[in-house]
């Protein structure tokens, strides 16, 4: 019963927001995420100790600024999100345009797949949703939700233009076979990971357990990996889908230095790229969770 409400409220929610005038729609959305987030203190606890380690020198009316607008950057990606089937080919360069397509294109050229290298910034979804549009569909790994209806509606919105879902179960044999025909692969990088997957490196200058799937893929099959990040442009009133070269792979020779190597390379990269649009990314994520052995938990709020 409890999977039918929240399917209920989810689908009611984002049918209103595709079918409100935009405008309407993210001062709907906005409204509607600020009510939510005032109701979820750890959320914004979690958020509070994300910037402490991030921006130390910063004030606390600096941090609560970017908590305010990590919101509303939020609640504008929703309203897009709601929004994708309205969106087209003939349509799709009012809302988004490229920058650096020729650095995927350098990477696709090379023959052995592309895989992105991206995370939870700006409007992250609208970011493989768009390019598909623009003639480049991919793959993208999915983590199911814990609401398989929702779970359902979600990854059925995101497959709109053409893009395919690349599931845990099926991830390392797909992805291989996706690589081999030379296509391109959306990796969300910026999550904490489960020891048994990941490496601590440095993450905005304190150890992160960090996934080294990319790292051992692109090691493994030679593929371009590159950076990839989608945020919204004051200036122009439009996101902005950016590429960055293709990374140079580190190899010495020792494949878990490698693995290790290539993934703080990876990650110093998000950093950076978290760094120049500090607003758009979800601080509400315990990215810091997964403590190295003896270390306490960041994130007690009993």
């Amino acid at each position: 019963m409890r999977e039918r409400i929240e399917f209920a409220a989810v689908w009611i929610i984002l049918k209103l927001l595709g079918t409100l005038p935009r405008a309407v729609a993210r001062s709907f959305a906005i409204g509607t995420a600020r009510f939510l987030f005032a109701l979820s203190p750890n959320l914004r606890k979690t958020a509070e100790i994300n910037l402490q380690i991030a921006f130390p020198g910063w004030s606390e009316s600096r941090r609560n600024e970017l908590i305010h607008a990590m919101v509303q950057n939020l609640a504008s990606m929703a309203t897009e999100f709601a929004r994708f089937p309205k969106y087209s080919r003939e349509n799709i360069e009012q809302l988004v345009i490229l920058d650096g397509n020729e650095n995927f294109l350098d990477g696709q050229r090379r023959g052995k797949g592309v895989l992105f290298l991206t995370g939870h910034i700006g409007a992250w979804e609208l970011s493989s949703f768009a390019h598909a549009l623009y003639g480049y569909p991919l793959h993208y790994m999915a983590r199911p939700l814990d609401n398989t209806r929702i779970d359902a509606l979600v990854n059925g919105y995101r497959c709109l233009s053409g893009n395919k879902p690349i599931f845990k179960n099926e991830s390392a044999r797909v992805m291989l076979r996706v690589l081999k025909e030379a296509g391109t692969i959306g990796i969300l990088a910026d999550q904490n990971t489960m020891p048994n997957e990941a490496v601590f490196v440095d993450f905005f200058g304190k150890m992160a357990s960090t996934s080294t799937g990319i790292a051992r893929v692109a090691l493994h099959t030679n593929a371009a990996v590159v950076p990839v990040y989608v945020v919204w442009d004051q200036t122009v009133q439009k996101y902005r889908l950016r590429f960055e070269p293709p990374v140079p792979l580190i190899r010495t020779g020792d494949t878990e230095r490698d693995v290790f190597a290539n993934t703080q390379q990876f990650a110093r990269i998000i950093e950076g790229i978290i760094r120049q649009y500090p607003d758009q990314w979800l601080w509400v994520h315990g990215r810091w969770n997964t403590r190295p052995k003896g270390e306490p938990p960041l994130y007690d709020f009993s």
